[in-house]
């Protein structure tokens, strides 16, 4: 692995200087690059490079952030280290320009942990050749793309699945610690009471310590890693915002944060709603959304959940949409905030992971944007004091772009 991960590296700033030159297979996680969406594109590719003769192409794992970005992922930087990784030899989005590919035509994609790409990738659409994940289907699946979906646990789980079955000699003891870590990690440690593990993660995460008796123990290799991602010490508030943050857009923008602490503990932050405000106006979000995760001494989930937004209208009618949502009921029950553009919950559907959240918020989206429709073909009001509640400039500015968002993130001071 170390010895591919370097080649990759070094074939892609190659690459970078020339205007043209060979063409790329990318395996691409998801954009919060979670250890999940990490090591199977490492994995995955890994794979690809010792199965598929295909001497035009070079199989790279892509992780779908900044360089910067990594060090936010504790988990991920922790198993690198244990596993000998250097992060150094990993590829990531500001190191190579898949739409300059994509345009010289020597691009082609497999998406791992996530099945349809945002809408700042949508030029990319017809590079992908392969798709798979563990949630639901949002694509079509054609004869040129093959789609593996399957509602698991964790999509390491089928990429594991996919190296016993067709290459179980590329297996080492170095690659299956990075499937076994993710697996146990994202099925909670295959508890049952989490409602995460399915019969084929528990078959594969078997499998692996069957072939390799050497694996740490399961209980103890959990704890090392759960301790590692809940671990937010040192961390300002934009970097433990951006640490898990997945982004939605429609008519306005929506960032979807997980913090790794009570909110109570976390509005206790000084200064809260001012950095709060920053974050939104810097990279142009209209509204944040906060879910809080801890855990009882029995390792029970404690969700908890927070709207801010200038806006008071467009917090209250996200609001009002979670609290009456019902596939999955959220279960909202306000909890005081002491900040005004501040809303909390404690969540008592704890189950609800932010896995099931997108969807409804994707559907809020799509409800405001019909409402935006009607509106328009209304006879407009007479203009209003831009101050009003209620007036066009209240919902913040326009939903930014994904090249000015980029423009943005390169512009971040360093974490």
């Amino acid at each position: 692995m170390d010895d591919f991960l370097s080649t990759c590296h070094a074939a892609a700033k190659a690459s970078a200087r020339l205007p043209s030159g060979p063409a790329f297979h990318v395996v691409l996680g998801n954009e919060a690059c979670d250890l999940d969406s990490m090591v199977s594109a490492l994995v995955y590719a890994y794979y690809l490079s010792k199965t598929r003769d295909d001497r035009a192409a070079l199989s790279v794992p892509l992780l779908n952030i900044r360089q910067g970005e990594l060090l936010l992922r504790s988990d991920n930087m922790f198993l690198l280290r244990r596993t000998g990784l250097c992060p150094d030899t990993l590829l990531f989005r500001d190191q190579l320009d898949l739409a300059a590919l994509r345009r010289t035509g020597r691009l082609r994609l497999t998406l791992v942990d996530h099945n349809v790409l945002p809408g700042s990738d949508a030029d990319l659409e017809g590079a992908v050749v392969e798709v798979i994940d563990h949630r639901e289907l949002e694509r079509e699946p054609g004869p040129s793309c093959p789609v593996t979906v399957e509602m698991v646990g964790s999509c390491a789980t089928l990429v594991t699945e996919r190296l016993i079955q067709n290459a179980p000699h590329i297996l080492d003891q170095q690659v299956a610690l990075l499937l076994y870590a993710t697996i146990l990690t994202d099925c909670v440690n295959m508890a049952p009471a989490a409602c995460k593990v399915t019969p084929k993660d528990s078959q594969y995460a078997a499998a692996l310590e069957a072939r390799f008796p050497s694996l740490p123990p399961r209980g103890a290799l959990f704890q090392a890693v759960h301790k590692a991602k809940f671990d937010v010490s040192g961390l300002n508030t934009e970097q433990m915002l951006m640490k898990d943050m997945k982004t939605l857009a429609g008519s306005f923008s929506i960032a979807v944060s997980v913090l790794y602490l009570p909110i109570e503990a976390f509005m206790q932050r000084a200064e809260l709603e001012a950095e709060l405000s920053v974050f939104c106006r810097k990279l142009s979000f209209d509204l944040l959304v906060l879910m809080s995760i801890c855990f009882t001494e029995t390792k029970q989930p404690i969700r908890e959940l927070a709207l801010f937004s200038h806006s008071d209208s467009r917090r209250e009618q996200a609001s009002r949409f979670l609290e009456r949502a019902g596939n999955p009921a959220l279960d909202l029950c306000p909890i005081s905030s002491p900040h005004r553009h501040v809303a909390a919950y404690h969540q008592g559907n704890a189950l609800a992971s932010r896995k099931k959240l997108l969807p409804l918020l994707k559907d809020f989206l799509r409800t405001s944007d019909d409402e935006d429709d009607e509106d328009e073909g209304r006879v407009p009001p007479t203009p209003m004091n831009s101050l009003v509640e209620g007036c066009p400039l209240d919902a913040g500015p326009p939903p930014i772009s994904a090249d000015a968002l980029h423009d943005k993130f390169s512009k971040m001071d360093a974490y």
